[in-house]
């Protein structure tokens, strides 16, 4: 569920103003009666999931009373999962594996409970429907003897059906009255403080997993290769319990795709800075990468060719497909879906992912560098950028762009897209350190692999259009409709191919590449 909220900190004799310039014409506000709650905190010895800003409780006489939150993002709307369950069961094996990239396989135990006596009014508007709740909550925390050991009381307010300037109104009346919503802490790392004075530096650290900063004024080739591996491994990482739920993310990507870039891009990373990186140390974190990233690849595949399906049937309204045919090899497509992300909640699952993610944290805190990594940045790294350069342009080794044919193979096509792919995350990591053009030509190669890469989705869909068929020998209408979708698949081969001198021309031009020479 996606859950909006706003929290605050208030003393124990505050006084709630009155919220009702606050509310829609005609709505009403609306005191229930009071509740109390006792939830169980639980986390790791050394606290990950605290540390990291999510939380895992089990909440006493709710209907599903084991819930996860995980962390806020960039639009201030955060995932949270619950689940039934009773407390001496254990953690829900889903929920235990949903924080897997936080917790890495760390067991989890009881570390703090509370006891919250709950004032909680509704937000209607004139038609009934329930807008916001607000939650006025005493908290009394317990220590490991089950005494009192702190109290404290906060404020809520939820959004339901109404919008965010309704909490925004809410929550200006709030603040006017003395209400603190600055630095908001959650209430378990606010019980953690009371009750484990021991963990108080842990609970105000830092997480584990050390995200991308940017840049010092003056970078190394080693601060560069630092920042390039942490942008990996945070995009991989916190895409994964969103992956696990299958959950919507914001923009035009999903949670799989973007989990599946973040390991792709980390791992051509990996391979263009080489010569700056510990083989022993490097080497086996790229062949782990490219197991995740196949077993990824094939779910992701999968995705793409059913929303292909129906943007290529729609392609043509003069001459309209069946729309049962093309219902039925959606069918197929979703039965090899569905066993593709099997395959991926599998992978997960294994010894083998935690251990990756283990591995993974660690890279992020501190890649392992060779002694020429600590050169500025301006004067080693246009030398490593320049090997996946000139493969793509064909001037070392392979055929390159220089040698793609217009009546070539779709593979050959498909290899020049993954060279243009390992130029442009090269040309993208280095590009803040060495100035210039720079990044005028990771633009460039942006898009010319987005072009590559609609040829290659189009050759792959019409061949699996017509695999399909082949394993359907007696049905003709369904060897009509995948032959109108396969060749309509092939026109936008054709075009591609078509357009991609021109769009090359300007990925090569001198003033945008003088700078790897």
């Amino acid at each position: 569920m996606l859950e909006e909220e706003r929290k605050y900190q208030v003393p124990d004799d505050f006084v709630v103003p009155d919220l009702s310039p606050a509310v829609p014409a005609d709505g009403r506000i609306t005191a229930q009666r009071p509740v109390r709650l006792v939830a169980t905190y639980f986390d790791t010895a050394d606290l990950r999931l605290t540390r990291a800003g999510v939380s895992l409780r089990h909440r006493r006489g709710e209907r599903e009373p084991w819930t996860v939150k995980l962390p806020t993002g960039a639009t201030g709307v955060r995932h949270e999962v619950s689940r039934p369950g009773r407390r001496g069961s254990g953690v829900p094996r889903e929920l235990a594996e949903l924080v897997t990239a936080f917790t890495r396989g760390a067991d989890l135990a009881p570390v703090a409970v509370l006891r919250t006596r709950r004032r909680r009014s509704a937000v209607h508007d004139a038609a009934g429907t329930l807008l916001a709740e607000i939650a006025d909550d005493r908290v009394t925390v317990l220590d490991p003897a089950d005494q009192p050991a702190g109290a404290f009381r906060e404020l809520e307010v939820e959004r339901a059906a109404g919008d965010s300037e309704l909490l925004d109104r809410i929550g200006a009346l709030l603040t006017g009255a003395g209400a603190d919503g600055g630095d908001f802490v959650p209430k378990h790392r606010r019980a953690l403080d009371l009750v484990v004075p021991t963990h108080v530096g842990t609970v105000g650290g830092e997480p584990d997993l050390v995200a991308p900063t940017g840049l010092p004024a003056d970078p190394t080739a080693g601060d560069v290769v630092t920042e390039a591996v942490r942008r990996g491994v945070d995009r991989l990482l916190r895409h994964d319990p969103l992956v696990r739920l299958r959950a919507p993310v914001p923009g035009h990507r999903t949670a799989l795709q973007q989990m599946r870039v973040g390991c792709r891009r980390l791992r051509s990373d990996l391979r263009t800075f080489a010569p700056l990186l510990v083989p022993d140390w490097a080497d086996p974190l790229r062949a782990e990468l490219s197991w995740l990233a196949g077993v990824l690849g094939a779910a992701r595949d999968a995705e793409v060719l059913r929303g292909r399906l129906r943007r290529t049937a729609a392609a043509d309204p003069l001459s309209p497909l069946d729309p049962a045919t093309v219902d039925r090899l959606d069918a197929v497509l979703a039965d090899r879906q569905e066993a593709a992300l099997a395959a991926v909640d599998a992978a997960l699952r294994s010894p083998r992912y935690v251990a990756l993610t283990d591995a993974l944290v660690l890279a992020a805190r501190a890649p392992r560098l060779t002694p020429r990594a600590a050169e500025p940045a301006a004067r080693v790294l246009p030398r490593l950028v320049r090997r996946p350069w000139r493969k793509l342009t064909g001037r070392k080794g392979g055929a390159g762009v220089s040698g793609l044919d217009p009546l070539g193979t779709d593979e050959q096509w498909h290899t020049v897209r993954k060279q243009a792919k390992r130029a442009r995350y090269a040309v993208q990591a280095v590009a803040p350190a060495v100035g210039g053009k720079a990044g005028k030509l990771a633009g460039a190669l942006a898009d010319a692999q987005r072009l590559l890469g609609e040829h290659q989705d189009a050759a792959v869909a019409a061949d699996t259009w017509t695999a399909v068929v082949a394993d359907r020998p007696d049905d003709p209408h369904l060897a009509l409709t995948a032959g109108r979708l396969a060749e309509r698949e092939r026109v936008v081969v054709r075009r591609v191919r078509a357009d991609f001198p021109q769009l090359w021309q300007r990925a090569e031009r001198d003033r945008w590449t003088r700078w790897l020479r």
